[in-house]
């Protein structure tokens, strides 16, 4: 099996070899953004799923809905998106309006440091805006997940949600899938809601690409920073 396609688990049990633990899922997943256009199996999905369902969930609400795109679904997706109206305004702030030190410079670098993975100049902004254009193909995942939320759900249940896409991201890289979390949806989430057929009380929150990842694409050799414990971690004396 070539490395650029990955392992699933029975691939990784037939060859003898340990499943991932969770340390290094955590420390191997990273967003995507060029995928190979090697199928992924709906079973596969239905399993991660599945699986992704025993994440955290106050009450034991389980507020997420999913809506899965692949293989002819994916298809049919990006011919209607092509005859689709660009963007929508987003039902809720991406980022906060007037976001301050140190979130500003950590959004700002992780921008600049993928852009120069590409090649793409600061001043280049119609380069920017066909990177920009990529996430509306998934980047060419061959799958994607819409991840909806009932609009009756306040923060708490957001939470939940979001605990649930880190299980199933962690999860996918068990089982040598990659992904990217895309809150690009939430500004064309009109098409979106129209084509997977989700009801008026569900707002989405974000789409979710999903394959394999291709290695060899400049831009996914980017591995984002993170800031220092000391700078985000107290331990109360």
């Amino acid at each position: 099996i070539p490395e650029s396609v990955g392992y699933g688990i029975q691939t990784y049990a037939q060859l003898g070899f340990a499943r991932m633990n969770v340390v290094d899922a955590v420390n191997a997943r990273l967003s995507v953004r060029q995928f190979l256009s090697t199928p992924v199996e709906d079973d596969q999905l239905k399993s991660l799923l599945s699986d992704a369902s025993r994440s955290p969930s106050g009450g034991n609400v389980q507020p997420w809905r999913i809506y899965v795109v692949n293989g002819e679904s994916m298809t049919r997706m990006r011919e209607f998106l092509a005859g689709q109206p660009p963007l929508d305004e987003p039902e809720y702030d991406i980022y906060p309006k007037s976001i301050s030190e140190p979130y500003r410079t950590n959004r700002f670098t992780i921008g600049e440091q993928m852009y120069a993975t590409l090649g793409i100049a600061r001043e280049d902004k119609a380069g920017r805006q066909r990177q920009f254009a990529h996430n509306n193909d998934f980047f060419g995942a061959p799958a994607a997940m819409f991840c909806y939320i009932d609009r009756q759900m306040g923060p708490p249940q957001w939470s939940d949600l979001g605990m649930f896409l880190q299980t199933l991201m962690l999860l996918a890289e068990e089982n040598g899938l990659s992904t990217c979390a895309q809150e690009y949806w939430s500004v064309r989430h009109k098409s979106v809601t129209s084509f997977v057929g989700a009801p008026e009380n569900e707002m989405l929150f974000c789409g979710l690409a999903i394959g394999y990842a291709d290695k060899a694409a400049p831009i996914n050799s980017l591995r984002s920073e993170r800031m220092p414990l000391s700078e985000w971690a107290t331990f109360v004396q």
